[in-house]
């Protein structure tokens, strides 16, 4: 089982729920602790959450176990690892997979691959815990926690805005201004479960373009997601009147290199709370898009 310990600091007595919680312990996992078989100790003997801790002291977590999820398959088809510690993995998507089993794609999708990652390493876990998603046809670096405390912790700061998402992507036209910020709320668009829209009573977006070159036909686009809303950049590039090339759902398939929307994301960035550092992922361009880059003449 997985564990962890930690030193109490400062000056005065507190409760080991403060200590834990000063850790990214959330309420709610605490719950999960309490009910699922984890354990908290303190100096080695196992303690109820409220009792006192003293500087000097040490608290400890044992991880409440993770059942094996019976419904997604495992997959030992090739995964690529562009980051990878005890409790955190991040892998390199191809177009063409999606990121979670569906009645569409039930077998071999990125989490199905995880999963037999995992299965083939012995990790304690193999529930496949994703924390960002990209479309089925959007290439790029997709972070999974390898344990549901390690999930808790990174959705604490999706939540919070930390966890940092670099995209690349090609648009049609000429796009200005050279910098803009796009807040257009997004909701479900009507009589369709796939597509979605801009309307006043959807949920809050944001997204931050920086146009990187031009050419007669198209422009290069670097991007930064401030929050994670379905099809987010796609709408919003729609939205201002120049959709991704590629995009069938919300521009114009016909494209002759390449045959999805072009987006890739590039970077992805958050903090290690375990090792106290940031951790930095870049996803190498894929072919196709960096033919379509070169063809529209938007590489030099």
């Amino acid at each position: 089982m997985t564990a962890f310990e930690w030193a109490v600091t400062g000056d005065a007595p507190m409760h080991v729920r403060t200590v834990l919680m000063a850790h990214g312990v959330t309420r709610t996992y605490l719950k999960r602790v309490k009910f699922h078989g984890g354990v908290v100790t303190l100096d080695g003997q196992a303690v109820r959450v409220i009792a006192m801790a003293h500087p000097g002291q040490t608290v400890g977590l044992q991880l409440p176990p993770e059942a094996p999820n019976p419904h997604v398959a495992t997959s030992f088809q090739p995964l690529d690892i562009l980051y990878e510690d005890d409790h955190f993995l991040v892998v390199n998507k191809p177009a063409g997979m999606a990121s979670v089993p569906s009645h569409l794609y039930p077998d071999d999708t990125l989490a199905n691959r995880v999963k037999g990652h995992l299965t083939t390493i012995h990790a304690p876990s193999t529930v496949t815990h994703i924390v960002t998603r990209l479309d089925r046809d959007t290439s790029g670096a997709v972070l999974f926690a390898k344990h549901h405390f390690a999930h808790s912790i990174l959705d604490k700061q999706l939540k919070l805005g930390q966890l940092d998402k670099r995209y690349i992507a090609v648009a049609t036209g000429r796009v200005e201004p050279d910098h803009q910020v796009i807040t257009y709320p997004l909701g479900r668009a009507e009589g369709s479960f796939i597509k979605r829209t801009v309307r006043a009573s959807g949920q809050a977006a944001k997204t931050e373009l920086w146009c990187r070159r031009r050419s007669t036909t198209a422009t290069l686009l670097a991007i930064k997601l401030h929050t994670g809303r379905t099809h987010q950049i796609r709408v919003h590039c729609q939205a201002i009147g120049h959709p991704l090339m590629g995009d069938w759902l919300y521009g114009d398939a016909t494209n002759p290199w390449i045959h999805r929307q072009a987006l890739h994301c590039a970077r992805l960035r958050f903090y290690q709370p375990f090792l106290e550092r940031w951790i930095t992922c870049y996803a190498p361009l894929p072919t196709d898009l960096a033919s379509l880059i070169t063809h529209e003449g938007l590489d030099s």
